[in-house]
């Protein structure tokens, strides 16, 4: 059957609790009920999983000493026998070592506000220019400098394709305001994309870029507003780095009454219904 690998991160520190677990429960369940098999990748007392029994699934949402790891930690953490939530890029070489495909999140870290002072930039993108997976996600969180990231991608040969859209999607917004060059409108297109890649011998990422519904989204003014005054508060406190993009996750929860918070559910379940159609579709043309 096909599969479809789920990051953790979004689990253990990108939602709180209870309705962390609440969602990472029903993502593995629209992926079932879309005819492909979950596979939430996790570190476990220095185990790393790909798949999560209802118990582990628990312990990822529930236990303090779960760490966020990135590629360049895996292997101190199960090396110390840790337990760490995966970020985008460590989830996506784990699902392409175990040979899955199809991977599906919120959204992609990129080039951080400020980075020509900081040279702020996620391991995301380096990761996706060299790792075959096609990421199911809403863009890049709009936190992020949405046009420099963009244009990182196109130097990383990152392919993005919208998912019947030709702007790239804001995270919270359907719309970031950038245009895309590609537009696919069904599941098959990405897998013939998937196959085309395969067989040029390309490693990079595709990125299939799908907006939140509009019935979902945060209002466009409320946003804004939002992230302005999250922006300012966080320069004022002296918050920077890798620092800025929890707090102002955090500020957006606090400010918009939790509205946020049921943008980022709607978005990832939809992200994960959407993964699970093309990695059906994939299965079906590369047969078992």
């Amino acid at each position: 059957m096909p599969v479809v690998a789920l990051e953790s991160t979004i689990i253990s520190h990108g939602l709180p609790r209870p309705e962390n677990l609440r969602v990472a429960i029903e993502v593995e369940e629209v992926v079932r009920s879309s005819g492909a098999i979950p596979a939430t990748i996790a570190v476990v007392d220095g185990t790393v999983h790909v798949g999560l029994d209802q118990q582990l699934l628990e312990q990822v949402a529930a236990r303090d000493d779960i760490v966020k790891a990135g590629v360049r930690d895996l292997p101190i953490v199960v090396a110390r026998s840790g337990s760490a939530a995966t970020t985008v890029a460590a989830t996506s070489v784990i699902a392409h070592t175990c040979g899955i495909e199809v991977f599906a999140t919120g959204g992609l870290g990129g080039v951080h506000r400020q980075a020509r002072d900081s040279w702020d930039e996620s391991a995301d993108l380096t990761t996706l220019a060299s790792t075959a997976v096609t990421v199911v996600c809403s863009g890049v969180k709009s936190i992020l400098d949405v046009g420099a990231t963009l244009e990182r991608m196109e130097t990383l040969n990152i392919t993005i394709l919208g998912y019947r859209t030709s702007r790239f999607p804001g995270f919270y917004l359907p719309d970031s305001g950038h245009d895309l060059t590609w537009r696919v409108d069904d599941a098959a297109e990405v897998s013939d994309v998937m196959r085309s890649r395969a067989a040029l011998g390309l490693t990079g990422a595709i990125v299939v870029a799908n907006p939140i519904r509009s019935d979902a989204a945060l209002d466009p003014d409320l946003h804004d507003a939002t992230l302005a005054e999250g922006l300012q508060m966080a320069r004022s406190r002296g918050i920077a780095g890798k620092d800025v993009t929890p707090f102002l996750l955090d500020h957006f929860h606090r400010a918009t009454h939790g509205a946020s918070l049921q943008a980022n559910a709607e978005l990832i379940v939809n992200n994960a219904e959407l993964a699970a159609r093309i990695a059906s579709a994939r299965k079906l043309v590369a047969g078992p």
